[in-house]
């Protein structure tokens, strides 16, 4: 895991990340940034009922990923360590 000294963008990343958070612990579950890596790319590990969610792959594209995209353009890209398949 790489950690780095980017608190500004980290800090923009959690309030993006706030943002979709009640829905999430609507259905019982959250979110966890788990790494910022040096070339902005940011690592998200999906807790709760939504690391076993059918639907957390739609969850994470429409929701987490644009909302950090949207709101921190410096970010790459967005990954998540524990996305469920759809059926």
């Amino acid at each position: 895991m790489t950690t780095n000294n980017k608190p500004d963008i980290r800090k923009r990343i959690e309030t993006a990340l706030d943002t979709v958070r009640p829905y999430l612990a609507a259905d019982g579950g959250n979110v966890r940034l788990l790494d910022l890596t040096e070339d902005n790319v940011v690592r998200l590990e999906l807790l709760g009922s939504c690391g076993t969610c059918p639907m957390s792959t739609m969850t994470f594209k429409a929701g987490l990923e644009e909302a950090i995209l949207k709101a921190v353009p410096e970010v790459k890209r967005v990954e998540a360590v524990n996305l469920t398949p759809a059926i």
